[in-house]
């Protein structure tokens, strides 16, 4: 029995589900602030990791600066205020360690950072060092550390993240580390390993209370790497475990073999105006070799923007419609599903195969009608998108479904589609090309297929950043382009946050430039617009009736306009990596040069590393390495609504060991205790349910 209770002579057996409020230093203010930031438990509060660390052996002494110096540099607080300059105030901080003094000079947010401190406090400091009346670090980092701390120990010492919120009560970096060794103090050694011993022998693994207290506690960077390893091994292990499972739950169903290419194949492909690239024929040979099999197949086509992913998409479901079973596509947007439907409709109308849409604009009496046609096969091919997982929605012989850009819908829509069918075959397409690493640990339970290869008529696209001043000579270039026959894209964020000044932005952008286009017509679109108004500029842009489409980012996937040649993205630096290689795509398709041009608005390092990337190369796979470095995995997928990629510790580009490491203990596990039944595997078993229970669509475990 531990004493945790502040304020209180009652004691507790302190475990990670204990209430945090119990926790010394902590109490009933203090718990509804913490609860609120999602801090509810012991195991809340001891899983809330470090942002970053200060190895005190890096540190540098104030004697020992020079110009130039990228330093952290470990003092006290002598003075700081408010200073008058000539043309506007600062304000500056005076610190000093055993050598020597420092100033700190703040130009920006004066009134925010004036209540920070207090004289004696013990701060490490972060900048680059600089020249001026003495030497300076201008706009530094900082962080306030614990004075019990000596300043001359060789120590890593933990700094958390915190808000303001937090900050009110106390719970700065240095607070929640106080309450951190508290709730160590408490637990008293007392975290059960979800792992057997004989496990972590086998893979080396350290016990899960060690690791916990080197990440928060660290000796060394061995120590605190020693945490670290354990505690990204333990967050991998499970991805890994539900993904393996996942995948040997689909292959112990049956499926059906569809080995008879069919009737409608050879037509569509005899007849295309062009030829697949070795990559588009590589993946339909893997794509007849799931039909072949009594598995249904599971897998998923990475290709980057016009890579072709589509066409693949038409002759495996065309094999399919050939063996009488309907096909089901499922995509996220409304206008995405109208563009695949036109796609689609080009090949299949030719072959007598009856292809529809269906989507929640539709009519009423159209959407019954679609449904009735559904459900006695007169409809071959169905393409949509929520619309499709409708209760009434129903399948006379469902044989495939095809899910394009799957990361964008949850777990239950998936499932809700599936079950639609008996074990139908799933294809699922993504235009965000994932780092290889990446993608085997979050579609592990899939067969991946990789397009890399773009169609041979493709000529590279060239990308320029440009300042506003130069946007008149952007237009006269445009203008020419457009007096040549050509069409052109203009592109305004909108970004939930700030939607209504966006499309303010966007409207006031379309005013100005059909006065800029006098001689051409301009369009403009965007999602808040009625269907059919949309679809009929969409339409008049595809006749080459309008020559200059301006849009919001609803035409970020799935527009498809050969004759486009530039694309023009107002205020570039708003917009994630990713989203400007999507919009990129929409032009290049034709086989006339095309050019992107990016206006940066306001600039940040951020926003500069970003363009640059975008301007050096056309690559997807390599804009989405930068952008998963950049963003993280979470932001990158844009799904931490769905359950996937909860990282808190794992770089997924730089932990590649240790993501190998995890999958092939995970995968071994599966392949020996497929049901997880051994009673040496309860305690992972337990784990597993407790982290993914809402995740099981496919897994027989219970």
């Amino acid at each position: 029995m531990t004493t945790i209770i502040s304020n209180s002579d009652e004691y507790y057996n302190t475990t990670l589900e204990t209430d945090i409020i119990y926790i010394k230093g902590v109490g009933p203010a203090r718990g509804k602030i913490l609860k609120k930031n999602n801090i509810s438990s012991v195991g809340d509060l001891i899983y809330h990791f470090p942002r970053k660390y200060l190895d005190r052996t890096t540190i540098k002494t104030i004697r020992n600066l020079r110009i130039g110096d990228e330093a952290v540099i470990l003092g006290q607080i002598d003075a700081f205020g408010v200073k008058p300059a000539k043309k506007r105030r600062f304000f500056q901080l005076t610190i000093s360690d055993s050598t020597g003094k420092l100033n700190c000079v703040w130009f920006r947010g004066i009134s925010w950072i004036s209540d920070k401190f207090q004289i004696g406090d013990a701060i490490a400091i972060f900048g680059k060092v600089e020249f001026y009346n003495g030497l300076k670090i201008i706009h530094p980092e900082f962080d306030l550390i614990d004075e019990e701390d000596p300043i001359n120990t060789q120590r890593i010492i933990p700094l958390y993240p915190s808000n303001q919120e937090l900050k009110s009560v106390g719970l700065d970096s240095r607070g929640i580390r106080r309450i951190i060794i508290n709730a160590f103090e408490a637990i008293n050694n007392k975290i059960d390993d979800f792992y057997n011993p004989k496990f972590l022998k086998a893979e080396g693994l350290h016990s899960h209370y060690d690791a916990l207290e080197a990440v928060h506690q660290p000796n060394d960077k061995n120590h605190l790497n020693m945490g670290l390893y354990r505690l990204k091994f333990d967050e991998l292990f499970f991805l890994q475990l539900l993904m393996g499972l996942k995948k040997i739950y689909i292959k112990s169903k049956k499926g059906k073999k569809i080995i008879d290419r069919g009737p409608y194949v050879k037509s569509i492909y005899d007849n295309l105006s062009f030829e697949l690239t070795n990559s588009q024929i590589k993946v339909l040979k893997e794509i007849r070799l799931d039909l072949k099999s009594d598995k249904p197949m599971n897998r998923l086509i990475q290709g980057d923007v016009g890579s072709g992913k589509t066409i693949v998409a038409v002759l495996a479901s065309s094999i399919v419609i050939g063996n009488n079973f309907q096909v089901a596509m499922m995509a996220p947007t409304e206008i995405l599903a109208e563009q695949h439907y036109i796609s689609f409709q080009e090949y299949f109308e030719k072959n007598g195969i009856n292809c529809e849409l269906l989507i929640g604009a539709l009519a009423d009496k159209e959407k019954n009608d679609l449904k009735n046609n559904l459900k006695n096969g007169v409809v071959q091919i169905i393409v949509g998108t929520h619309a499709l997982i409708q209760k009434d929605v129903k399948f006379k012989n469902l044989g495939m479904i095809i899910i394009d850009e799957q990361h964008r819908f949850g777990v239950e829509h998936r499932k809700l589609l599936i079950e639609k069918g008996y074990n139908p075959e799933i294809l699922a397409m993504t235009a965000t090309p994932i780092p290889r690493t990446l993608a085997f640990a979050v579609h592990g339970d899939m067969d991946i297929s990789i397009i890399d290869e773009l169609p041979k008529n493709r000529i590279p696209i060239i990308t320029k950043i440009a300042e506003p001043k130069q946007l008149d000579e952007v237009y006269a270039f445009m203008n020419k382009e457009m007096k040549t026959g050509r069409q052109c894209f203009v592109v305004y964020p909108l970004i939930e946050e700030s939607e209504k000044l966006d499309l303010q932005a966007a409207e006031v952008g379309y005013n100005k430039l059909k006065k800029i286009f006098k001689d051409f017509e301009v369009g403009y679109i965007h999602g808040r617009m009625k269907k059919e108004e949309r679809d009929m500029q969409m339409q008049k842009m595809l006749n080459n009736e309008i020559q200059c489409l301006v849009s919001t980012t609803v035409i970020e996937v799935g527009v498809n306009i050969p004759n486009s040649t530039i694309m023009l993205i107002e205020n570039a630096e708003r917009f994630g990596l990713t989203q400007l290689h999507q919009l990129r795509g929409r032009i290049g398709r034709g086989s006339k040069q095309s050019y992107c041009v990016l206006v940066k608005r306001k600039s940040t390092d951020d926003a500069s590393l970003r363009l640059n990337i975008m301007e050096k190369t056309n690559d997807g796979f390599i804009i989405s390495d930068e952008d998963l470095k950049l963003r993280g995995p979470g932001e990158f997928f844009g799904t931490k609504q769905h359950g996937h990629l909860k990282s808190k510790l794992v770089n997924y580009m730089a932990d590649s060991k240790v993501i190998k490491h995890a999958r092939d203990s995970a995968f071994n596990l599966v392949r020996l205790d497929p049901e997880l039944n051994d009673k040496q595997n309860k305690g992972i078993k337990l784990q597993f349910l407790r982290n993914y229970k809402s995740m099981l669509e496919f897994v027989n475990i219970n």
